[in-house]
């Protein structure tokens, strides 16, 4: 590799790499989180995160024509991104619901794209059919990393590009998924997806296989009205939130928003009449050798 200051290596971090993993049944887990991403409506909460697809197409040096593919596209905010600067763009999610979402939006902003169900561990499509491969917060949460990855690599002609956005541990995303995990806990031996967004894994993850690897730490900062209106939002339209809600009694529901709404508070730099929750990312560009 390239190794200049941005480019993610472990020395870099100071953060060891992820532990081999135990057997997990990935199907099983697979069809939960289905359940989970179909929950609610995330596409009230996704538009908001518009402007990391938009900087995420910048980092990557998206150039018009190219062939690209949003991989757990959600409803679409990387795919919109590269729309608008005229490639040919292909977004897929394992989600129908997400993928109506996005062709909503793209209709609405009269771009062409193609919309197709795909799940990120199995991708239907030819070795090297792409130049560029894009995922913002969606295949990170792939239960089994190793191989989203390597059909993340394979679909990728030589000297393509592959682009990540990913939530940090450190980050407020970070301290929200231990904090719902402290009353739902996730599956025995599944890999934190917050692991994404450290460089050591995505050099574990895709040296192997790249010529370059560059990271950089970003933040997507939430805007809302409160705390309060914080949590209306993602309880009621945010899959991970809702189902945990869903699965809780009166008396734990209300505790955890006690405690999100702690967690939001401490974070807040908007002042005491808006909420201005910074949220730390690892944006990745990984050229392919």
């Amino acid at each position: 590799m390239n190794l200049e200051l941005n480019v993610c290596t472990p020395a870099a971090s100071g953060r060891a790499a992820a532990p081999s993993q135990p057997q997990v049944d990935f199907g099983a887990i697979k069809q939960r989180q289905h359940a989970t991403w179909a929950s609610g409506n995330y596409a009230i909460v996704g538009t908001t995160l518009q402007i990391v697809g938009e900087h995420l197409a910048e980092a990557i040096d998206l150039r018009a024509g190219e062939q690209v593919l949003d991989v757990a596209a959600g409803n679409g905010n990387a795919t919109l991104a590269a729309a608008r600067r005229f490639a040919h763009v292909t977004s897929t999610d394992y989600v129908p619901e997400l993928l109506e979402k996005g062709a909503e939006r793209a209709r609405a902003n009269g771009l062409e794209v193609r919309f197709q169900e795909a799940d990120a561990e199995d991708l239907p499509f030819a070795d090297g059919a792409f130049d560029v491969a894009l995922s913002t917060f969606g295949v990170m949460f792939a239960p089994d990393q190793a191989r989203a990855a390597r059909e993340l690599t394979r679909v990728v002609k030589r000297g393509g590009r592959i682009g990540l956005a990913s939530w940090t541990p450190e980050g407020f995303i970070g301290d929200l998924f231990r904090l719902i995990a402290s009353y739902v806990p996730p599956p025995a031996g599944l890999q934190p997806p917050m692991l994404w967004g450290t460089e050591p894994r995505i050099v574990e993850l895709f040296g192997p296989d790249a010529a370059d690897i560059r990271c950089e730490r970003r933040r997507f900062n939430f805007r809302y009205q409160s705390p309060a209106h914080w949590i209306e939002v993602f309880r009621n339209f945010y899959g991970p939130t809702y189902k945990v809600y869903s699965a809780l009694d009166p008396d734990r529901q209300a505790s955890l928003s006690q405690d999100i709404g702690a967690l939001l508070e401490r974070r807040n730099v908007g002042g005491a009449r808006s909420l201005v929750v910074p949220s730390e990312y690892l944006e990745a560009v990984v050229t392919r050798k």
